[in-house]
């Protein structure tokens, strides 16, 4: 998979936990700061290797989002970009209402 990121990214601020799918004890904490529809870049000083499958959660007061994605960059010591693999319908909505405000967001800001 190419490290380049499929679309925008809007900035973005939740909390968020990252585990291996092969390891799902290993979880880490996190602070997502961009968020698009095809991935996210989450803060954290311990990122994973490139190319690892992780299981994603993010959570926003009285909201939750998960999925399933791959590792495609990291940027030590900052964190890692995560792309998107599989998304429940109903996490789809929820990713899609973040998204919608933080464009909504990004326009007010730029006008």
């Amino acid at each position: 998979m190419s490290e380049e990121r499929r679309g925008l990214r809007f900035p973005f601020e939740a909390d968020a936990e990252v585990a291996p799918e092969a390891a799902p004890s290993a979880t880490i904490s996190a602070k997502v700061r961009q968020v698009g529809l095809h991935g996210c870049f989450v803060e954290t000083a311990s990122p994973f290797a490139p190319q690892t499958a992780v299981v994603l959660k993010i959570f926003k007061p009285g909201e939750y989002f998960e999925a399933k994605a791959t590792v495609i960059h990291i940027q030590p010591p900052n964190g890692m970009g995560l792309a998107f693999r599989e998304l429940k319908p109903s996490f789809r909505g929820v990713l899609q209402k973040w998204l919608l405000a933080a464009m909504r967001s990004d326009t007010a800001k730029t006008a």
